[in-house]
């Protein structure tokens, strides 16, 4: 039986980018199955120690766009280090993720085209006709998973998602949780990777 791992992240995150495309690689490697589940990032950062990126230090923004371009490189992929639509309102096209998935489709291109659109395309992601234009080139109805993204059942479950990843110990996001142990990172993915081919116990902390 293959294991599982539920993959906690949001759209806006540019280390999402980074690790999705490798986090899909681990996971046909090892014959994982992922769970998607978007998080609202700003909620999580409150619960569990993390700030959003203009209350953190100087220091620690200068150092972020170096670790970016560092990663850029490791990659290989395209990245600008200040997207024109960012920050941006990320709900809408996480929630359509959110839709997807309870529709049953494989979100997977759908967060992988969202991502890149943000990040390497200079692409508006709270705008609808951006978000529908990047639903209807994976094959399925736009109009209808923005109807369902809307919906308040989909946004119980994005609360839902939240409460999860705070409860798992992620301090940010991606993060990915195999038996209940958790990855933050998207520089966790070969630790994650090397958890499932091993089926290794989970690593855990005992209460106090």
């Amino acid at each position: 039986m293959s294991a599982t791992v539920t993959y906690y992240y949001s759209l806006i995150s540019p280390y999402a980018w980074f690790g999705h495309a490798a986090l899909r690689q681990t996971a046909r490697d090892t014959g994982a199955t992922l769970l998607h589940r978007p998080v609202r990032i700003f909620e999580l950062f409150d619960a569990n120690g993390g700030l959003p990126l203009g209350k953190r230090a100087p220091a620690r923004q200068r150092y972020r766009l170096v670790e970016l371009q560092r990663w850029r490189a490791r990659r290989g992929l395209p990245l600008n280090l200040k997207p024109k639509f960012w920050p941006v309102d990320i709900a809408l096209a996480d929630c359509c993720l959110i839709a997807m998935v309870e529709a049953g489709h494989d979100p997977f291109d759908y967060a992988d085209a969202a991502l890149r659109a943000l990040w390497a395309q200079d692409q508006d992601l709270a705008d609808p006709q951006v978000v529908a234009g990047l639903l209807a080139a994976q094959g399925v109805d736009a109009q209808r998973v923005m109807a369902r993204a809307a919906e308040d059942a989909v946004e119980a479950i994005y609360a839902r998602n939240t409460a999860e990843a705070i409860a798992a110990d992620l301090p940010g996001l991606p993060g990915y949780v195999l038996n209940g142990e958790p990855f933050w990172g998207q520089d966790r993915i070969d630790d994650l990777r090397d958890a499932l081919l091993s089926g290794r116990a989970p690593y855990r902390v005992d209460p106090a």
